[in-house]
């Protein structure tokens, strides 16, 4: 039962940043690097915050995993900056497809190559399912941001970057989650230090942020909502749930931003798109199904 709730916790995390690029789209004149700075910036600053008491009782487990804690909060700080200058790019569909599409990928490479785990059969089939959904999804080329197959290329090569780093410090949480560390103190220290960075970028990128109301606005809910609240309940679920699977799972994420870019920003969704979104709903449900039935709880 544990575990199930790990994996409803996830996707709650998913459907909260799905809805990080259309309302990204309603600040066109912040730049996608300032957007991504402050929204992981200040949300990474409010998880450093809520976990103190969980850091102070880590803090010597912390101190021992510390290559995990820089490792993790180098991914953290790439990974916006890239994700958003994706879909300012490509599209918020597209960007959102290849960004979290590229993510199982590098997640189990990790688990194969460093950890020595090997992917069970139900995740490898569950991966297939998925990453044909993806691939369906990210054959239409996003219409709102993207108006050159240039900056489509760069689009993509960027959320192949934002994927990586996305794998990359899910696993470095899980495995400082796996020698001991509460999920909180894991999270809040990377995101922490990663806000660092990302808040002392805003000096170079940041000059039109709280430019109009609307812009602060946007800004502030992509930070309180997506990024804090998010990443909560992301941390969460990984105290039960392995990283591979964790980050299969936010294959949800791009299904809801496809949505929201339809219905609010009017991209366009082909037949195979939306076939793409089938099969990605059966991976989830495939994921979900097994865990429940292999429940101790």
């Amino acid at each position: 039962m544990n575990e199930l709730k790990g994996c409803f916790a996830i996707l709650l995390s998913c459907f909260l940043w799905g809805t990080t690029g259309v309302a990204a789209s309603f600040a066109p004149n912040v730049s996608s690097l300032a957007i991504g700075a402050f929204s992981m910036g200040v949300g990474g600053l409010l998880l450093m915050l809520t976990s103190m008491r969980s850091l102070q009782q880590d803090w010597h487990l912390l101190w021992r995993c510390r290559v995990l804690v820089v490792v993790g909060a180098l991914a953290v700080v790439v990974y916006p900056l890239a994700f958003y200058s994706s879909m300012r790019l490509a599209g918020v569909a597209v960007g959102n497809v290849v960004s979290l599409a590229s993510a199982p990928f590098f997640a189990i490479g990790f688990e194969c190559l460093i950890s020595k785990k090997r992917p069970s059969f139900v995740l490898l089939l569950s991966l297939a399912i998925g990453s044909a959904g993806i691939v369906l999804l990210a054959l239409q080329k996003g219409e709102v941001y993207a108006d050159a197959a240039t900056h489509h290329l760069q689009g993509i090569v960027l959320g192949l970057l934002a994927g990586l780093s996305y794998g990359l410090y899910s696993w470095t949480a899980k495995r400082m989650i796996m020698q001991g560390v509460k999920s909180q103190s894991a999270m809040g220290s990377m995101f922490g230090l990663a806000s660092i960075v990302l808040i002392t970028t805003l000096f170079f990128t940041g000059e039109q942020i709280f430019a109009s109301q609307m812009s602060t606005g946007v800004v502030l809910y992509i930070a309180l909502v997506p990024m804090f609240i998010g990443y909560l309940a992301f941390g969460y679920g990984l105290g039960f749930v392995p990283a591979s699977s964790a980050t299969l799972m936010t294959l949800f994420e791009p299904v809801v931003a496809t949505v929201l870019a339809i219905v609010v920003l009017g991209e366009v969704v082909t037949a195979l798109g939306w076939l793409g979104m089938v099969f990605i709903m059966v991976c989830l449900l495939l994921q979900l199904t097994v865990r429940q039935n292999n429940s101790p709880d």
